[in-house]
């Protein structure tokens, strides 16, 4: 398997100037990622991390592909050397699809691995059409779209949405002769806030109304200030800001709270039993809520 490209942020590091010049802007939807492509006259498929079978599925994706096999077979024998790059939709975060959207797949790109490149949506989308494959329709194309104009975007995206339910996940921003400062094509997103509000409520432990002490040392030490502080401190090591660093800012936090804070817990909190599985859980949610910027 190829993995699929990591899709950054709007406005880091590795996508600066993506809006300079034409952009294609798509419907972000939020299932799980998958591909398929043929290897030795065979179909097969991934989940972005790894190759599946008939036993080791993803969510029923691969299933759906060999149930569907005629006529992924007959597509790959006209573009032998393309995988085909999408979204498997499922039960995720996002609950408002219409029904009969669910446990399908949407092609969102397709890569040429002869030639080493994503080929262009004007091409694409044809032979999606051509071969009955599902796809991401393109939102929009726009010269040098300005922040404003990708929000006016976002906010109008309902693709697959039940009437009334509100607005899709985000949106992906692709320019296909970008090419960014490290050498490497990357695409960017924009995501909407409620969206991301509702993923850190559903990552939230269930407490039921307990009195944690995990809680209470977030709320007391995990400050916005600490948090900035950390954040500016990656920016500034690594020359700007990348979906990479993330790891990297929620460990080095939980670090420096153990590290520098720990003697004051004790102190405050009167020798406590502490979690520090759920602790460290929190501070990554106390991050997500401070910083819904980055994610």
């Amino acid at each position: 398997m190829r993995k699929y490209m990591h899709i950054e942020r709007f406005g880091n590091t590795e996508v600066d100037g993506i809006n300079e010049g034409l952009c294609y802007i798509f419907s972000k939807i939020d299932g799980t990622n998958g591909s398929i492509w043929l290897e030795n006259n065979e179909l097969k498929c991934a989940s972005r991390n790894r190759d599946l079978s008939e036993y080791q599925d993803n969510a029923g994706f691969y299933k759906y592909v060999m149930e569907n096999k005629e006529k992924y077979l007959a597509f790959f024998n006209e573009f032998p050397t393309v995988i085909l790059y999408g979204e498997w939709l499922v039960p995720h975060t996002l609950k408002t699809y219409r029904d009969n959207t669910w446990y399908k797949f949407y092609v969102f790109d397709v890569y040429n691995i002869e030639k080493d490149e994503f080929i262009n949506y004007e091409e694409y989308n044809l032979w999606c059409i051509e071969y009955y494959i599902d796809f991401i329709p393109a939102l929009c194309k726009v010269n040098n779209p300005s922040l404003d104009t990708l929000h006016k975007v976002l906010d109008k995206n309902i693709f697959l949405i039940k009437d009334g339910c509100g607005y899709g996940e985000g949106i992906c921003i692709k320019r296909y002769d970008f090419i960014n400062k490290y050498k490497r094509v990357v695409w960017a997103k924009l995501v909407r806030n409620e969206f991301k509000d509702s993923m850190i409520k559903n990552e939230t432990p269930k407490l039921f109304g307990k009195d944690l002490i995990e809680e209470k040392i977030i709320d007391m030490f995990v400050t916005e200030s600490l948090i900035d502080k950390t954040y500016a401190k990656i920016v500034n090591e690594n020359d700007g800001w990348s979906s990479k660093n993330v790891p990297q800012l929620f460990s080095t936090v939980y670090y420096d709270l153990i590290k520098e804070e720990m003697w004051e817990i004790l102190k405050k909190f009167k020798n406590p039993v502490i979690d520090f599985k759920l602790l460290n859980r929190l501070v990554v949610l106390k991050i997500k809520e401070i910083k819904k910027e980055l994610f």
